[in-house]
């Protein structure tokens, strides 16, 4: 695996800024939508990744001979825990988006049979 750097995570989140750019200027639903779908896979997406992250941070604080033991430090690596937890909840998002995709196959084109014949 190649090294991480403080640059490549800011070029993801670049990324990720590109797409929200992106999705501003209105895109076609059903592109949005797959475009989306990586972030918020059930068990790959942002949610699950960003919860191991801020667990795996916390545990590599706390594991760290150089990090004070201090009841702040503590409580600090608590939050981070708590954060990860938060985020792990997040994993649901899918279903909005398998819900939004039944909806958006679902609806009628408004230019094609959606009118009275003539």
């Amino acid at each position: 695996m190649p090294a991480l750097t403080p640059d490549t995570i800011r070029a993801a989140t670049e990324t990720l800024s590109d797409l929200t750019d992106y999705l501003r200027e209105n895109p076609d639903p059903v592109e949005a939508l797959a475009l989306v779908e990586p972030l918020l896979d059930e068990y790959t997406g942002l949610p699950v990744h960003l919860a191991d992250t801020l667990r795996a941070l916390a545990r590599a604080l706390q594991d760290h001979p150089d990090v004070p033991r201090t009841a702040q430090v503590d409580f600090l690596i608590t939050e981070l825990r708590t954060a990860a937890w938060e985020q792990t909840d997040q994993h649901t998002l899918h279903y909005i988006l398998d819900d939004l995709r039944d909806l958006y196959t679902k609806t009628p084109s408004p230019t094609l049979g959606s009118g009275p014949c003539r």
